[in-house]
């Protein structure tokens, strides 16, 4: 038996399904980038909400120059889906989700999403596309486009809609040329300031491409900042032979998930939301404490583990979390580097928050790989870690374990392991990247010359020094040996 509307009296004997009317919920919000983050995140909101009353559904959207099989999937099982929580006990909760009620593949046909966007109906358009999908510059922080082949498609052609920026702008000129109410844009990517980095790309987009628009975005949009957290590997067969094993059917493409889960969001709504507060979303005026305090102690904390953790053999997170070695530089780039970076965040303590992060990415259920984390670097770490070097440094204090990860990334981007293994490199500036680490084999230090991705962090002479002492150690001595001798000091 398949997942599907008419499959969810049959199965509900094993598994918890909706139970309010999917056909009563309206596609009040359209989500671009149905990963299996939002699903686990957005849509599981929706579905609590729904539960208690709310008619307020998601409408989905895929944006690619590829093929999206989890649009596929989702389509063929009436856009349902088993989302499951993985406890570190062993333990599972699992519950089917029904806030999806329907999906537009825009790499096919961007007109069905432009008219979906345009409709009065839609009063929130949503983001997961990725921390480099926006045509931000990672050193400038302004929008540009450049590196985003859609965007710039689309901004050398007016008429042209392939990029989710396209789309937008002509929803948006038909919205108010029918005068169709106004619009929230509300970004759930992991970016310092998402919405004011939405914002910002709109209406550069717009500038360019529609510069008769700018004046309606400014008047008649929102762009709520949010802080979003939840552990959510991409699902892997055995998500789906859990389902079908426990449960009796089979579900194409499933979610798991750790049982910890954050919103934080402003409430900042251009024309109406649902009830979040009602659903534990928590809604403040102003998200940047908790955004911070989220990129740096656990975006930042991925980023600090994730090469060490290949390059010693590891293949899963919670391995890398358990290594002692590993720990104990986790507990330092906390401790003496990402928290005094930080401003006090209400009900949090942010050393105590640090190490329930260490525990969360521990978790042997999740079995979140490595190389996931290892992938899209260079969209990363100018977000997550680089903002610690500069708050460090301008405090004339020391970055000693950020230049450390920087050397490990440096490492890992040769391309091969200590074994003579190939490592498959995922970024967006592969070709780059991978000759500066060469180029640090020959001139240590070099590889933070890569001034499009690190700035003038080089330029420091105590972070210098200290980046040049870790790559020269991890090259000859190897990355356990460095990480043991990190230790030690």
């Amino acid at each position: 038996m398949k997942l599907s509307q008419s499959a969810l009296a049959e199965i509900s004997a094993q598994v918890k399904v909706p139970s309010y009317d999917r056909e009563k919920l309206s596609p009040q919000i359209v989500h671009i980038g149905v990963g299996h983050f939002v699903r686990a995140h957005l849509a599981m909101y929706l579905d609590h909400l729904a539960e208690q009353g709310s008619d307020w559904g998601i409408w989905g959207a895929g944006i690619s120059s590829l093929p999206s099989p989890t649009l596929d999937v989702l389509v063929a099982q009436d856009c349902l889906y088993t989302l499951t929580q993985k406890n570190s006990d062993g333990s599972t909760d699992s519950q089917v989700i029904g806030s999806i009620i329907g999906v537009d593949k825009a790499e096919v046909n961007g007109q069905p999403l432009i008219n979906r966007i345009a409709d009065a109906q839609t009063k929130i358009v949503s983001l997961t596309i990725t921390e480099g999908g926006y045509g931000i510059d990672a050193v400038t922080g302004k929008f540009s486009g450049v590196g985003d082949k859609l965007i710039s498609a689309d901004m050398a052609d007016g008429n042209s809609a392939q990029s989710w920026l396209g789309i937008l702008i002509q929803a948006i000129r038909t919205r108010k040329d029918e005068n169709r109410g106004a619009l929230t844009l509300m970004s759930c990517d992991n970016i310092p300031h998402n919405g004011h980095v939405a914002k910002d790309a709109v209406i550069g987009f717009a500038k360019v491409v529609a510069p008769d628009l700018v004046e309606w975005i400014e008047s008649n949009m929102t762009f709520p900042n949010s802080m979003v957290d939840r552990v959510t590997p991409g699902t892997k067969d055995e998500d789906r032979e859990f389902v079908e094993q426990k449960f009796g059917y089979t579900d194409g493409w499933p979610v798991a998930c750790e049982p910890y889960v954050l919103w934080v969001l402003e409430d900042k709504f251009a024309n109406g939301r649902p009830d979040f507060e009602k659903a534990g979303v928590m809604l403040v005026p102003d998200v940047l404490p908790y955004e911070l305090m989220k990129l740096r102690l656990a975006n930042g904390t991925h980023q600090a583990l994730c090469y060490f953790g290949y390059l010693v053999g590891h293949t899963y997170v919670h391995e890398a979390i358990h290594d002692s070695d590993i720990q104990r530089l986790l507990l330092k780039y906390i401790d003496e580097e990402a928290v005094p970076t930080l401003a006090k965040v209400p009900g949090f303590d942010l050393n105590e928050w640090g190490r329930i992060v260490i525990d969360r990415f521990g978790n042997p259920q999740i079995k979140d790989t490595l190389a996931r984390i290892c992938a899209e670097t260079s969209d990363r770490i100018p977000k997550f870690m680089l903002p610690v070097v500069r708050d460090q440094l301008k405090a004339d204090r020391s970055a000693a374990m950020c230049a450390a990860v920087l050397a490990s990334w440096s490492r890992y981007a040769q391309g091969v392991d200590e074994k003579g293994t190939p490592i498959d490199v995922v970024d967006p500036k592969k070709a780059s990247v991978m000759a500066a680490a060469q180029a640090d084999l020959k001139t240590p230090g070099a590889f933070l010359e890569q001034r499009e991705i690190f700035g003038d962090i080089a330029d420091n002479r105590e972070f210098l020094a200290d980046y040049i002492n870790a790559i020269n150690s991890i090259n000859k001595y190897g990355a356990r040996a460095f990480l043991a001798e990190l230790g030690r000091n």
